[in-house]
């Protein structure tokens, strides 16, 4: 936004204040043209501040995706990194079942040759991978697990859970189930 007329910046926000009530309110498929309405400009300046949907739904989420990236580093500290792991993986089924539309904008696509700008996912990718390695270095976590299974474990929690009438109380319980195993080990209990 740098170098932009401040009309322009001053529209910027606007648009994204209103897409921020929209997305919390109807999800991911919040309506660019109601959103254009309500800020008070035509649907050609919200496409030209957001080209895509995506781009939109990345702006919304920003703020709280830097601050889970930020509980990564911090737990990166840690000296049990399974527990730093799980509390940042729970951290992020917290967040994607309390912001609405934030598990689709995660949801995995396959890349593309195509340059993108560096979004929330990537992010998010940036911050865990380290916290995923340092737990299966430490045998905590198998060898064979990926980011991307995680990201797609905390994802289908989130969506799995989103219109139920409890969707917090239920993805913790599925969080658990999935960390825990269906059928623990003889001996050992399951956490909660």
């Amino acid at each position: 936004m740098t170098g932009q007329r401040s009309d322009a910046r001053r529209n910027y926000q606007r648009i994204l204040a209103v897409a921020e009530a929209e997305v919390a309110a109807h999800g991911s498929d919040a309506s660019l043209e109601q959103i254009a309405r309500t800020a008070g400009v035509g649907s050609a300046t919200v496409r030209r501040h957001f080209p895509t949907r995506q781009v939109l739904l990345e702006a919304v989420f920003q703020e709280r995706i830097e601050k889970l990236c930020e509980r990564a580093r911090r737990l990166g500290e840690t000296d049990d990194s399974r527990a730093a792991l799980l509390d940042w993986l729970h951290g992020l089924v917290q967040y994607a079942v309390s912001a609405r539309g934030l598990a689709d904008a995660l949801t995995y696509q396959p890349p593309t040759d195509e340059p993108t700008t560096h979004s929330c996912g990537d992010a998010l990718e940036e911050a865990g991978t380290p916290l995923l390695r340092q737990a299966i270095r430490d045998g905590a976590v198998k060898p064979d697990v990926t980011y991307r299974d995680l990201l797609t474990l905390s994802v289908g929690i989130a969506l799995a859970t989103e219109h139920l009438s409890t969707p917090a109380t239920q993805a913790d319980r599925l969080f658990h189930l999935a960390v825990e195993g269906l059928s623990p080990a003889r001996g050992e209990g399951v956490t909660s």
